[in-house]
């Protein structure tokens, strides 16, 4: 294998990977992720949103790289930022985020366990058959540590977004400012307000569907980030680039990630595989896109009708949309009570038996829980800005960034879908269920 390669990526240029991470790009763990759409069925309503979780993996490692250099990360602290930021998504089930809720209430593991499952080789990294064909493969665990990288600091960086302070931190005062004296810069690199994550993800996903919300001044952010008291900063003469990586997010969540026909037609995927044998996910850390689809057509019944509807796009119509603005507080309990997957498929069931169809034919909508499985950093929006000595909330100086952070990810409490033929039945007994 040659020591270094020069890969052209459509959104940061030229790609530099070498020495191990050119051997870890080589993984059957991260190739599979060609097969893996990044925006699951968002290619629905923006058609020319097709890249994949290896693109976005490639362009967080290049993030990574940028931003080590910019704050001026000793080797070996580079060493495992880098390797972190490649296999943080290696777990994505197929259909990237869209199958998040399924999987977690199947397996009771989100992607970010399996990623973890599959680097320290709990999991196969290939099918029996393709094992055939290719040969077996050692862990990753074991080219990390041949490279000198520490496998328990690799894992504690892609799960980082879980974890909170651990009990028992003492609080420092240095100069009048608070802060916990530990080394959290390189989790919140990979996942914090400040992530390379999501600086990837939303100027990527942006370019591909073409909208016109993603765009963020990543040289700026770059020129000023630095790490003070252990943690991620900007300096204040970067503000104008965090607001604008604020207003990003905000902008591409509602207008991309949570768009109503897109959410649609990934539900009804979500019901397919529901319907489906439980087996069928069974391997989906090893399965790609078109594996599932093919598997699932195959099933028969409703899952097969689904994924045929899905084929030529014939969607499910919206029955009811209420607004958050709409309803009242007791309301709002009520419904948040179903954001658990349970409870919701209990309601969608109900709804199905008094409106006399097939629970394959109501899919219900409410999409808070959900969110937080496929984006738990959603709510650590605020950027820590560095004024000379002390740290403050990037809120705290721009009016912008405080109303971004009261606004919602989506516009609506609750949506119900169904065919076209059903819509009438299905209204009426949503209402019914939902506030009866």
């Amino acid at each position: 294998m040659p020591g270094s390669k020069v890969i052209h990526d459509s959104v940061h240029g030229s790609v530099k990977v070498e020495g191990v991470f050119l051997e870890l790009l080589e993984r059957p763990e991260m190739q599979r992720m060609h097969g893996i759409h990044q925006l699951g069925l968002a290619h629905f309503v923006f058609p020319g949103a097709n890249h994949t979780r290896l693109e976005h993996s490639l362009g967080t490692y290049h993030m990574a790289s940028l931003m080590a250099r910019a704050i001026d990360l000793p080797e070996d602290e580079r060493k495992t930022l880098l390797a972190a930021a490649m296999l943080h998504d290696i777990g994505h089930a197929p259909f990237s985020h869209t199958l998040e809720e399924v999987v977690h209430d199947r397996t009771g593991k989100d992607h970010m366990d399996l990623t973890i499952a599959l680097i320290r080789g709990e999991l196969p990294a290939l099918s029996e058959a393709t094992e055939r064909i290719l040969g077996p493969v050692r862990p990753i665990a074991e080219v990390l540590e041949r490279s000198d990288i520490s496998v328990d600091e690799v894992c504690g960086l892609i799960v980082a977004s879980r974890k909170e302070l651990r009990p028992g931190q003492t609080l420092l005062v240095e100069g009048g400012q608070a802060h916990f004296g530990t080394k959290r810069y390189l989790s919140q690199i990979i996942s914090g307000p400040l992530d390379v994550d999501q600086m990837d993800y939303l100027k990527r996903d942006a370019y591909y569907t073409g909208v016109a919300y993603g765009t963020i001044d990543l040289d700026r952010l770059l020129q000023t980030v630095a790490v003070f008291h252990g943690n991620l900063v900007i300096n204040k003469g970067g503000l104008a680039s965090a607001e604008g990586l604020m207003v990003a997010r905000a902008l591409m969540y509602t207008s991309v990630y949570f768009h109503k026909t897109a959410r649609i037609a990934e539900l009804m995927l979500c019901k397919a595989v529901e319907l489906a044998p439980p087996e069928m996910l069974e391997d989906a850390h090893l399965t790609t896109d078109c594996t599932l689809a093919s598997r699932l057509k195959a099933c028969g019944g409703s899952t097969s009708r689904i994924m045929t509807m899905l084929d030529y796009r014939r969607l499910y119509k919206r029955t009811v949309m209420l607004p958050v603005s709409g309803l009242e507080d007791e309301q709002l309990e009520r419904l948040a009570e179903l954001s658990e997957y349970a409870k919701r498929k209990e309601k969608e069931r109900d709804i199905a038996d008094r409106a006399g169809v097939d629970v394959a034919d109501v899919i219900l909508d409410i999409p808070n829980r959900s969110l937080l499985l496929s984006e738990p950093r959603i709510g650590k929006t605020d950027i820590p800005i560095l004024d000379g000595d002390r740290v403050r909330p990037l809120s705290r100086y721009s009016p912008l960034a405080k109303a971004i952070q009261t606004r919602g990810v989506h516009d609506w409490a609750v949506m119900v879908s169904t065919p076209p033929e059903h819509r009438e039945n299905v209204e009426r007994a949503t209402l019914r269920v939902l506030f009866d």
